[in-house]
């Protein structure tokens, strides 16, 4: 269920959120990243995902956020379950800067063959690249949480 602003940032402000970040690999081992349009992690290149909204399973969450993400709906048994993480950020989205963001994600990870082409939505970032494992770890624009994936 999408939210008002309002109310979205009441939660942001005093709840963790939970999330579900896709890490997503090509027949070449080539990991999708995806320039940040919106904090937190503006400008930096990240996994695809998005938070688990309220009374949706995680069945459901990972049909909506593939598809929002990656332009193709998947499924949880798709995926292999990559762990747990805590991403703590200063700031949040609506960029005032009075409160940060708390997310606990559940990682997942998918090889995808190469006869599925992605044309991911630029709707949370503006552009997408594949990188290579040791790249993805030696750039100062790839987050660290990012990074901590195959760390």
């Amino acid at each position: 269920m999408k939210l008002d602003t309002g109310t979205f940032s009441d939660i942001v402000k005093n709840t963790p959120l939970v999330s579900i970040d896709l890490i997503v690999k090509n027949a070449d081992n080539q990991i999708l990243t995806g320039l940040r349009i919106n904090n937190p992690a503006k400008a930096f290149w990240f996994m695809p995902g998005g938070r688990i909204f309220k009374n949706e399973s995680l069945d459901q969450a990972f049909r909506r956020i593939t598809l929002d993400e990656l332009g193709l709906e998947l499924g949880r048994g798709d995926f292999g379950f990559l762990g747990i993480y805590e991403h703590f950020y200063d700031n949040n989205f609506t960029d005032n800067g009075e409160f940060g963001t708390h997310y606990v994600v559940l990682a997942h990870e998918i090889c995808l063959g190469r006869e599925i082409v992605l044309d991911p939505p630029k709707v949370q970032h503006k552009q997408y690249q594949w990188l290579a494992p040791e790249v993805l770890l030696s750039r100062d624009d790839v987050h660290p949480y990012s990074k901590a994936y195959f760390l």
